[in-house]
């Protein structure tokens, strides 16, 4: 039995949730598609029903609102340059956006998209061919971790370059609903479970990513890959301070979500760099091997650490 194809591009927020509640069993939002599309090239997304959100204006908007800084969800990573205010407060996000993909994936990903992009795994992110020969494991339907050879853990890795700048500083979401609009810190956004590595409805948008901009953030953003272009993050880390002396280390590509460790100026960096080696659960599951990727935490964080003067 064929299944039916659908497609469909509401020009609001409410339509689209409307269409996501009469979809709710086989639908995906999509945007960029950069993601998206690629998983269902390779067999890992079977969707059916493809709601296109590109046409909803109201998340498309910049604005500021008191002391926050509100950019919608579908402004592509190419165009966070383009505003003014992001470039004097959040030059980290504009760094990170550019080691996005390439700069034609960076014209067509929206900054939403790649807050929930699919954690990622040598083992998983291959064709359907390539899966079968080698076995299935737990993120497609298996009942093993290839990279591990466990029975009860996914370890594919967290690879949103721009959560980790964002998360350094301090930022959140805002999310449409249909029974109304909701809050999160984009650090509580991930699980931690490589199979369902977002807390995040399905039929749920996101509306806006929300930055406070009297914190005078001071950021070093770095990135770990074998090209300068198209690979996804072997190591992504921010290391923030603000004004108060609080300082915000965040790691991506170790682990199946961001690891977070906050401290203080006055605390020692080389505990600081222990304990953010120690939190990241990294499995070979990347090009680059577990030992290198764990040495180059304790090197990236303490360049950040001198760049940041500290």
């Amino acid at each position: 039995m064929v299944t039916e194809k659908k497609y469909f591009k509401p020009e609001t927020a409410e339509e689209a949730l409307q269409l996501a509640a009469e979809n709710e069993n086989n639908f995906r939002f999509v945007a960029g598609g950069t993601d998206i599309l690629v998983n269902k090239f390779q067999g890992n997304d079977d969707t059916a029903c493809l709601i296109d959100i590109t046409g909803i204006e109201e998340l498309r908007q910049v604005k500021r609102t008191g002391n926050i800084l509100c950019i919608g969800a579908l402004i592509t990573l190419d165009e966070l340059k383009n505003y003014p205010e992001i470039k004097k407060h959040f030059p980290v996000l504009i760094a990170a956006a550019n080691l996005v993909g390439s700069p034609m994936i960076r014209k067509t990903a929206t900054l939403g998209g790649n807050l929930l992009c699919e954690n990622r795994c040598s083992f998983y992110n291959q064709s359907e061919w390539w899966r079968e020969a080698v076995g299935y494991c737990l993120k497609c339907d298996g009942d093993i971790c290839i990279a591990t050879q466990g029975k009860k853990n996914c370890f594919s890795k967290f690879v949103s370059d721009t959560a980790v700048a964002l998360i350094s500083l301090h930022a959140y979401i805002e999310i449409l609903e249909k029974k109304g609009n909701d809050l999160c810190r984009i650090e509580n956004l991930y699980t931690g479970d490589g199979v369902n590595p977002r807390h995040f409805k399905k039929t749920s948008l996101i509306k806006s990513i929300n930055i406070p901009v009297d914190e005078d953030f001071r950021v070093v953003f770095k990135k770990l890959r074998q090209r300068e272009s198209l690979e996804f993050s072997s190591l992504s880390t921010a290391v923030s301070i603000n004004k108060k002396g609080k300082i915000v280390i965040v790691l991506g590509g170790v682990d199946p979500k961001p690891v977070v460790i906050s401290a203080t100026a006055n605390d020692n960096k080389e505990e600081l760099i222990k304990k953010a080696v120690k939190q990241a659960r990294i499995v070979d599951n990347d090009t680059y091997s577990r030992e290198y990727r764990k040495e180059m935490i304790g090197v990236y964080l303490k360049r950040s650490f001198e760049e940041l003067g500290l």
